[in-house]
């Protein structure tokens, strides 16, 4: 039982949790709790005293220092749920929570039912169910009718599929007294209605402002409704409300659509914008102050990119003119000196690339000495004097150290001969080329002759179709005109026509010399040919020189190898393996297996095989003799040497 303090307030004639009658608030002079209540708690009020009663002064004002007083609440659970049902959270009268459980964010508390979102006065939108948790309808009340829930094992009521802005709903199953004003009583909590079109059928269709409306009108689907307190037939209905095809709402949804596309379009506009490159800054045009400040930057390396630039925008442009010709000819000899500039720090670049080429080919050379001394060192740690000392795990990883060693040598050994061969390519293609170059040289310079002699061929073409056409306008005007001859037209005329002879003269000239560049590019181009049959005779007669060396080579070498046949000894290599295993088993006058043998012949040279070793031995029988020793699982092959022996008897 939880005991409230309370001072300055009358004590209440009634406990509130365990009263469960309806309280009076209409009338305004009746009491307002019921007489059995009054009874029950007069004795308590007998009890009661002012201690201080309010004075005549001042009657308004209330006694602070009133006697303290004690309000019992048995049941808490109560008085939650009543303060929960007004959308309040549970606190005591005295302001302290009465159950800690209590989530503000839900709204209720644990165990207590949901308000109905569509209970009259409570205009809210029904939070969203769970999927597994079932939906549980309660009665709704109405001013002119009520509202049944239907079963809720029933299964929920069919709806059509839901058309692309649907604001508009279809409700069927009215009642046959229902009026409009009726089914804007149930429909107006879902949302602000637009318009109601009812029919004689006992249905209607109802469009609303917006679409989430719609999805509150279909909660009252299946609900069965009752026209105050009659049961006839005509004030009676089941409610089936169904989304509803509107063009309406279609036009509106369409025009949402493209408003959205269009947006979407302005959002995607804008950031190709924002990503787009800037654009180069625009070209001036052509002025006598402008080509003065190209000219300048023209001769300024570090701007002459940009200078060039706007030069080439003016020419494409055809800015060039007969007034302009001599500016546009300085820029463009100014452009023509950056020509050596250019060249020369192209230089100086293949010399820096020499010069790394040298530094890099050093180093790597060093680097080759420092790992032969590397390998060096294994090697004379893998002799026998060394190699004994060590221990088995030591031993093996020297071998690998030295295996690791060599391979990484041979790579830098072979990197380093590519490059030197690839020098030696180079200096022999320049060799081969010097002969041709100079003709190349020659024939470009030839070419480049021809082109610009064609190039001018065509640019006189150009002027004296020009000088044609002003001296026909000249005619015509003066045919037009019909004026006299007039001494200033006549002297013009006649510069005009030896202007045109002297260019068809200059023309025929270059005529000229332009066949004669041709006759002689054409000898060139013959001699060139005849140059690269010749080489290519030079080669084929170097080839048949080299396999006939190959081939000489090989006869002087068959009368050798027929007198090394009858040796048991066919090569060096092996004269030194017999020599070898001679010392070896001189060392040993009780023989050695080959296996033994071999292992200390692995030591010199990896590559030797023991079925070699046996073949060399067992052909010289004079200088090795092989012997079983030992005796049943003991016996064993060995080898000796019988040099002095086989001395005396060869």
């Amino acid at each position: 039982m939880f005991l409230v303090q309370y001072t300055g307030l009358n004590q209440l004639p009634f406990d509130p949790a365990n009263n469960n009658e309806p309280l009076q608030f209409g009338s305004a002079s009746g009491p307002l709790v019921p007489e059995g209540l009054i009874e029950n708690g007069g004795e308590s009020s007998k009890k009661r005293k002012r201690t201080n009663p309010p004075s005549a002064d001042n009657p308004r004002t209330l006694n602070v220092d009133s006697a303290a007083m004690t309000l019992p609440v048995s049941d808490p659970t109560a008085w939650a749920t009543a303060m929960n049902n007004l959308g309040m959270a549970p606190l005591g009268i005295a302001g302290q929570p009465i159950l800690p459980d209590f989530d503000p964010a839900l709204g209720m508390m644990t165990g207590i039912p949901p308000i109905t979102p569509m209970m009259p006065g409570l205009g809210i939108v029904p939070p969203p169910i769970p999927p597994d948790m079932p939906v549980v309808k309660e009665i709704i009340h109405c001013k002119s009718c009520t509202l049944f829930p239907p079963n809720p094992n029933l299964p929920p009521p069919a709806t059509r599929e839901r058309p692309p802005g649907c604001k508009t709903v279809f409700v069927g199953g009215l009642p046959e007294n229902g009026t409009e004003q009726i089914i804007v009583e149930m429909f107006e909590q879902c949302g602000e209605i637009i318009a109601i079109r009812k029919s004689k059928k006992n249905f209607c269709h109802i469009r609303f402002a917006e679409e989430y409306m719609v999805d509150k009108a279909l909660y009252l689907s299946g609900y069965r409704i009752r026209l105050g307190s009659s049961t006839d037939k005509k004030d009676t209905g089941r409610l089936h409300v169904d989304f509803a095809q509107a063009r309406d709402d279609l036009y509106e949804w369409e025009c949402k659509q493209r408003m959205l596309a269009r947006e979407e379009r302005h959002r995607r506009r804008m950031e190709e914008e924002r990503m787009r490159p800037p654009s180069p800054p625009p070209v001036v045009h052509y002025s006598d102050h402008e080509c003065s400040i190209v000219a300048e930057k023209l001769k300024d390396d570090s701007k002459f990119s940009e200078a060039v630039q706007t030069l080439l925008t003016w020419i494409e442009r055809g800015e060039v003119n007969r007034r302009s010709a001599n500016h546009f000819y300085s820029m463009i000899q100014s452009a023509n000196s950056h020509v050596r500039r250019l060249v020369n720090e192209k230089a100086t670049h293949e010399k820096e690339m020499e010069e790394a080429k040298e530094k890099f080919k050093q180093a790597l050379s060093g680097i080759l000495i420092q790992f032969e001394q590397i390998v060096a060192v294994y090697h004379s740690a893998s002799k026998q004097k060394a190699w004994d000392h060590f221990t088995k795990a030591q031993r093996k990883n020297i071998s690998v150290w030295c295996k690791q060693a060599e391979e990484i040598r041979n790579i830098h050994n072979d990197e380093l001969m590519g490059i030197r061969r690839e020098e030696e390519m180079e200096m022999s293609d320049d060799e081969m080329e010097e002969a041709t170059e100079t003709k190349e040289t020659e024939e470009s310079a030839l070419a480049s002759q021809a082109e610009a002699l064609k190039e001018e061929n065509d640019s006189l073409r150009w002027q004296l179709d020009a000088y044609r056409n002003e001296v026909e306008l000249l005619k015509q005007e003066q045919g037009k005109a019909h004026r006299e001859d007039d001494p200033n037209k006549e002297q013009q005329l006649k510069l005009l026509q030896q202007a045109l002879q002297g260019m068809q003269q200059h023309l025929l000239k270059v005529q000229e010399e332009y066949k004669k560049k041709e006759a002689e590019l054409d000898r060139i181009k013959d001699d060139k040919l005849q140059v690269e049959k010749l080489l290519e005779n030079f080669h084929e007669k170097q080839e048949n020189c080299g396999s006939i060396l190959c081939a000489s080579s090989q006869e002087s070498e068959q009368p050798l190898e027929k007198t090394v046949i009858g040796n048991p000894v066919k090569s060096e290599r092996e004269a030194l393996l017999v020599g070898i295993i001679s010392t070896f088993l001189h060392v040993h006058p009780f023989g050695a297996s080959i296996e033994y043998i071999c292992s200390y012949l692995n030591r010199l040279d990896n590559k030797i095989s023991t079925s070699d070793v046996e073949a060399l031995m067992s052909r010289l029988q004079h200088t090795f003799r092989q012997e079983m020793t030992g005796v049943g699982a003991s016996l064993e092959k060995r080898w000796k040497f019988c040099g002095f022996e086989g001395l005396k008897l060869t």
